[in-house]
């Protein structure tokens, strides 16, 4: 019978090697300058190491292991066969050109000084190089990309090839004598970007509107357990965000009615609301606000002894155009393997230059200034920003869970994190509002995303969920129906480890004072919360 831990090890080493970019992101920088192989017979090598890992994994007796390797032995099985579903499955990398931006690849040696200058540019040259191969097998595997994907994926790669315009030159001033090297690759590159703009326009003047971009219910299912590793079906998870809906919208109702005085009715509502949306940031000030709200997030989090805070660096900017189109903002940690002092991103979106003025004033009344506070709470502090901060302290006798971190704990403590502040008072009344229209927004993600891939809903019934009961400027629930054709399974994170995380945080133990639970529960890295439970003891 094999020994847990060498046996761990080696298949971590065996999975970063086989995803250059998987390696990259969790802090391993030995395979800086390769890019993913996305090729037949690269993706058949991968499927046949993880069914390798996955039997020998099975021969491990699991129950004669201690807590915290049975929960890596879990946590590694589930990341193993997710791994076999995505490649044999749902087969991504064959129909959806998001899969092969070289961007976040690029963005990563440029973006964060974790070794001397001439060292990143060495992998960046190594990167840079590879691109045209890694695109000409895209270009071969790519089979019925979808619409959406295809528009999308050309407004990015764009952006890929203005980042290396604007940004490896920046870098090149601290090693000159590295142009001889890294230019002439950085142009190859940028023409095979160029040649696979074209390629991915010619899909869209085709008129080919390629695949649906729906799973159907029997993938969607099946990829719903592997990303929520819960023992929750698909029908209750839709209920239950039904059911909160329902409850939200009521607690909404009273909350306005005391902000702006009447009845507790959607009238009411849209009243509060608007008041509050004629509060809100430019394209110009969005970034600065984003600074003010982290600082008033940090001290309130002090104040109330919310949880233990770090010395982290952290670095508020505008999102690179490589990554827009998808989300509005994210958190962009330093990888959990990640040895030196890096700062971790949070990043959000101006509205892009094309917008109308009547679209750009749509998107900043959602993102007024009430809800850039709540949106700090969840990125930043106490949501991502700080949870990741926690989670890169653990150390176990394994790297299993420095890769298989769980989204739905990640993005339920976030959820979380904002109605925690907010039940303490932070931002008053307006950001309460706010907090409680993103708690409908995140049952509303849920019911959509499985309506959408599970029941064919179509756009016109989205929109009317999302701008009727989940209050949402049309400029807003547009973009979260793109957002539910581009990706699937993502938009249930929310909901399901909202509702996970709180049941763990109202288990804390009596005597327990609130920060000392909460930083017994950020203790050990970021776990799937049904492991979380039998590491707390609950």
């Amino acid at each position: 019978m094999p020994e847990f831990v060498p046996l761990a090890e080696r298949i971590v080493d065996a999975i970063l090697e086989a995803d250059p970019g998987l390696a990259t992101e969790t802090g391993d920088h030995r395979f800086d300058d390769r890019m993913p192989d996305l090729s037949p017979g690269a993706v058949a090598a991968r499927v046949a190491m993880l069914r390798d890992a996955a039997d020998a994994l099975s021969g491990v007796d699991a129950d004669g292991l201690d807590a915290e390797d049975q929960v890596d032995h879990g946590i590694l099985s589930a990341l193993v066969e997710r791994g076999l579903f995505e490649a044999t499955d749902v087969r991504e990398h064959e129909w959806n050109p998001l899969h092969h931006n070289p961007g976040p690849l690029l963005h990563a040696l440029l973006s964060r000084q974790f070794a001397p200058a001439e060292e990143r540019l060495t992998s960046l040259a190594g990167r840079l190089a590879a691109i045209p191969d890694a695109l000409a097998t895209a270009r071969a595997v790519l089979r019925d990309v979808p619409r959406i994907h295809a528009e999308t994926a050309i407004g990015q790669f764009a952006g890929t090839a203005g980042l290396i315009r604007d940004e490896v030159p920046l870098l090149l001033e601290q090693e000159p004598g590295m142009r001889a090297t890294v230019e002439p690759a950085a142009a190859t590159a940028v023409a095979a970007l160029g040649e696979f703009d074209g390629w991915l326009r010619g899909l869209l003047d085709g008129g080919d509107p390629g695949r649906d971009p729906r799973l159907g219910r029997r993938l969607w299912e099946a990829r719903l357990w592997h990303t929520l590793d819960t023992e929750l079906p698909a029908a209750e998870v839709l209920s239950r965000a039904r059911d909160n809906l329902a409850r939200v919208g009521e607690e909404l109702r009273q909350a306005s009615a005391e902000l702006v005085g009447g009845p507790a009715t959607d009238d009411t509502v849209r009243r509060a609301l608007d008041s509050l949306a004629a509060q809100h940031p430019t394209d110009e000030t969005i970034v600065a606000l984003a600074r003010v709200t982290m600082e008033e997030a940090t001290e309130f989090v002090r104040k109330h002894d919310v949880l233990s805070l770090v010395d982290d660096p952290l670095v508020i900017e505008e999102m690179p155009e490589f990554a827009r189109g998808v989300a509005v903002a994210y958190c962009d940690p330093p990888g959990p393997l990640e040895t030196a002092e890096v700062p971790t991103f949070y990043c959000i979106s101006p509205t892009p230059a094309d917008w109308s003025a009547q679209r750009v004033e749509s998107f900043y009344r959602e993102y007024n200034d009430h809800m850039i506070r709540d949106l700090t709470v969840h990125e930043a502090m106490p949501g991502h920003f700080l949870q990741l901060a926690h989670a890169r302290r653990f150390r176990a006798a394994t790297r299993v869970r420095s890769l298989g971190w769980s989204g739905p704990f990640v993005e339920g403590w976030a959820v979380y994190a904002e109605e925690l502040m907010s039940g303490l008072g932070f931002g008053g009344l307006p950001v309460r509002l706010q907090q409680l229209k993103m708690q409908l927004r995140m049952s509303l993600n849920a019911i959509i995303d499985q309506l959408t891939h599970c029941e064919e809903l179509p756009e016109s019934e989205a929109m009317a969920m999302m701008t009727g009961p989940g209050f949402q400027e049309e400029g807003e629930a547009a973009g979260k129906w793109r957002r539910a054709l581009l990706t699937s399974t993502q938009l249930s994170t929310y909901f399901v480890g909202y509702t996970e995380v709180s049941a763990l945080a109202a288990a804390r133990p009596f005597g327990a004072t609130p920060k000392a639970w909460h930083d017994a529960m950020l203790a050990h890295g970021s776990p799937p919360p049904r492991h979380l439970r039998t590491l707390l003891g609950v």
